[in-house]
């Protein structure tokens, strides 16, 4: 899946769509999610990365890090919207940890993604009830786990997880209210994923697909600054990983359509049982595209 990349972005240089043109409004684009799709902080929406309009395309990367009292998450990685109707993203994940036993923890993931508008435009459709709609996928790749070899621990498998990698499968919508400054955005996505996949995939307690609600609204304060919320129901398939669902509070400022900055508090809930606590921290993201 990661030679699409090169491929699509071949199809825009070679003038299968229109020269890039920037033409979306400011923010509508999204900010990158921590798995690489656009859309909020920790959840995807319907909004295709990018400030290419419908006979355009644009690019971003980022970076992302989120840290906590234990661990620290960080997150790189680019995403191509196409027309905006076709978004393909690819991201790394590194997870660490800074308190022992779980101190020397390193596990790092590859998320291949791509999402596609249905129906729907969540912003010229400002008399119509009907919200822009998006289905999606995301490949995960767990490449291992580093760090507790002393256990006898290299693989998320050895912790329990069923598999190292697994497909989540989402549908976003979103409807922003230009009226009223306001995004609202709701995602059904069907996983089995472990933290986001860090820790693999099914379990001891549960190998089934299920569906999870996630949630995000945003106010825009002024046509540069956001202020918004978010919430993502997770599953629970481990023994040695009750968890919980995310959250957060974030404030996305958008100095020009070339860079934006998110900042948010975020609360990850219990990640392991050797660390019982709820993992609160901060959340950092930097976004440049073009």
């Amino acid at each position: 899946m990661k030679k699409l990349i090169p491929a699509l972005l071949a199809v825009c240089a070679c003038g299968g769509v229109g020269a890039q043109d920037m033409g979306k409004l400011l923010a509508t684009g999204g900010v990158s999610q921590v798995e690489g799709a656009g859309g909020g902080g920790i959840t995807p929406w319907a909004l295709i990365s990018g400030y290419g309009s419908r006979d355009s395309w644009g690019a971003n990367a980022h970076y992302t890090q989120v840290s906590t009292q234990d661990y620290k998450l960080k997150t790189y990685g680019v995403a191509v919207g196409i027309q905006d109707r076709l978004e393909l993203s690819f991201a790394n994940q590194e997870f660490t940890g800074s308190l022992a036993p779980l101190d020397k923890l390193n596990i790092k993931q590859d998320i291949v993604g791509l999402k596609y508008k249905v129906l729907g435009d969540a912003v010229y459709d400002q008399d119509s009830w009907l919200p822009q709609v998006a289905v999606g996928v995301m490949y995960k790749k767990n490449k291992g786990v580093r760090g507790l070899e002393g256990l006898g621990v290299t693989n998320v498998k050895q912790l329990g997880a069923k598999d190292d990698s697994g497909y989540d499968y989402y549908v976003s919508a979103t409807k922003i209210y230009l009226e009223y400054s306001l995004l609202l955005n709701a995602t059904l996505r069907a996983t089995r994923a472990n933290q986001m996949g860090i820790l693999g995939f099914g379990g001891d307690k549960s190998d089934d697909t299920r569906l999870k609600p996630e949630f995000s609204a945003a106010y825009l304060i002024t046509r540069k600054l956001a202020l918004g919320a978010e919430y993502r129901f997770k599953p629970h398939n481990l023994g040695v990983d009750d968890e919980k669902a995310y959250y957060d509070a974030f404030l996305a400022w958008f100095p020009t359509r070339n860079v934006s900055v998110t900042a948010a508090y975020a609360n990850l809930g219990d990640i392991t049982i050797f660390n019982p606590k709820k993992q609160k921290g901060l959340y950092l993201s930097l976004q440049a595209g073009f």
